[in-house]
């Protein structure tokens, strides 16, 4: 067997493969081998059937069996010999004249191919404990409980039906019936019956609801209203539309009073509880945005600290599928790249770039973990398909048997457990100080931090 490295550029390598046939017959004749112990046919006793016979019915389908099994060998020896490590599966190149093949199964030539493949870079970890972050920490003051505990009293305040005559006010739940037409057809979805609508709401499309104010029950109107240009459906979107709207009850909302029997009505003991409850989620949701915004500006100093050039494969692979996501959101939303104050070669350009930092940094917290013994438990995994499984209630055992049958959801489950492991262990290396900051300085959005990887 001869292995010649042909090329050797940057992360690109690329080996001609010669494959002796002497090799390859003497394999098929080992084969063949253990076949005529196994084979049974008509005439023959088992383990009697003649090696003439046996090439004569299946020499060309073990003989490209052979050919298959030697390739993946040979390829993994080439790439354990010189310590490489492939950034993704290998492209095999093989003759494709029809009759080439034909001389290589017949064992007339021998194999000849092409093997090609990108490698991973080899990475200089840095010193993580010179990195310096400061994490923001909000408190929960009774202002956003005030607020959150008053949310939730609106979302749970008892309608009552209004006195005969009424009219529909702002405030007020108002059952319709509706059908809607667009240039005089109806339209899919266009149609509804018992659909209860609360005034003020800004549920339905802009314009609706306030055009239902002082309609009586029994009574019929059209409404006028035009789709926004980012309506979700194509044929929509800009599109005037008329609807010819009956009323079928009206309820006025009641006053709440948040005292003790409303908590008890949420199941709990007391406002004191609620409130309580009520803290502690606000509490969770500062924490996690905390923990976003220290991790996003951790990922960006190690990104700054390893400037190493990702394998141009996996970079086209991650670019692919963010493009492939905006050019559907544009399309749903009925936008242009001129709507969002870019070209598509600038759009272009930058989702490259985020990219590129993005199998970066992936490359980089896998070499860290490796590194650094950082392993992801089954327990850990059980957890988080337990996690998903509560989110279908009755369908647990079907969200089990999904995950354990389909190993690349698996690797989904496990990516974001291990990534946050490898987050954690560097920022027990770094050297984090806590700020200070209000609700709304935790909560703005940076420069750029939707993009972030």
């Amino acid at each position: 067997m001869q292995v010649t490295e042909t090329v050797s550029d940057g992360l690109k390598r690329e080996f001609q493969v010669t494959v002796p046939a002497a090799d390859l017959e003497s394999r098929m004749a080992g084969r063949l081998a253990e076949l005529k112990d196994r084979v049974r046919l008509p005439g023959f006793r088992p383990g009697k059937v003649p090696e003439k016979h046996l090439r004569k019915m299946y020499g060309r389908s073990v003989m490209a069996e052979t050919v298959e099994t030697v390739i993946r060998e040979m390829n993994a020896q080439i790439v354990e010999e010189r310590g490489l490590r492939l950034a993704r599966e290998p492209k095999v190149t093989i003759p494709n004249e029809e009759t080439e093949v034909d001389r290589v199964i017949s064992g007339q030539a021998d194999l000849a191919y092409t093997l090609s493949f990108e490698v991973l870079p080899a990475i200089t970890l840095a010193d993580f404990g010179s990195i310096k972050l400061e994490r923001l920490v909000a408190d929960v003051d009774a202002s956003e409980i005030d607020d959150a505990v008053k949310l939730i009293a609106d979302q749970n305040k008892p309608y009552a039906a209004k006195a005969e005559g009424a009219k529909v006010e702002e405030g007020d739940r108002v059952v319709i019936d509706f059908i809607g037409r667009v240039d005089g057809t109806p339209f899919p979805g266009g149609t509804g019956n018992d659909v209860a609508v609360t005034v003020g709401s800004n549920q339905f499309i802009p314009g609706f609801e306030d055009q239902l104010k002082d309609l009586g029950v029994g009574e019929t109107r059209q409404v006028n209203v035009t789709f926004p240009e980012t309506y979700p459906t194509e044929t929509l979107a800009g599109k005037a539309a008329e609807f010819d709207v009956t009323a079928k009850s009206i309820e006025a909302p009641s006053a709440v009073a948040i005292d003790d029997e409303f908590a008890k009505s949420l199941g709990l003991d007391s406002l004191e509880k609620l409130r309580d409850a009520v803290k502690e989620r606000i509490a969770r949701d500062h924490t996690a945005m905390s923990r976003q915004k220290l991790k996003r500006k951790l990922l960006d100093q190690l990104d700054a600290m390893h400037q190493f050039a990702p394998p141009p494969t996996l970079v086209d692979d991650e670019f692919t599928s963010i493009w492939t996501t905006i050019e559907s959101d544009l399309k749903r939303q009925n936008r242009t790249f001129a709507d969002e104050g870019t070209t598509e070669e600038k759009a272009r350009d930058e989702y490259r770039g985020i990219a590129e930092r993005r199998v970066r940094l992936g490359l980089l917290l896998a070499e860290i973990g490796d590194k650094n013994n950082i392993k992801v438990s089954d327990e850990e995994i059980s957890r988080a398909i337990v996690e998903r499984a509560r989110q279908v209630p009755g369908r647990e055992q079907e969200v089990w048997d999904y995950y354990r049958k389909n190993p690349q959801a698996m690797a989904g489950i496990r990516a974001p457990i291990y990534e946050e492991k490898v987050v954690d262990f560097l920022l027990e290396l770094a050297k984090v100080t806590d700020k200070t900051v209000t609700k709304e300085e935790l909560f703005k959005e940076d420069e750029d931090e939707a993009a972030a990887a």
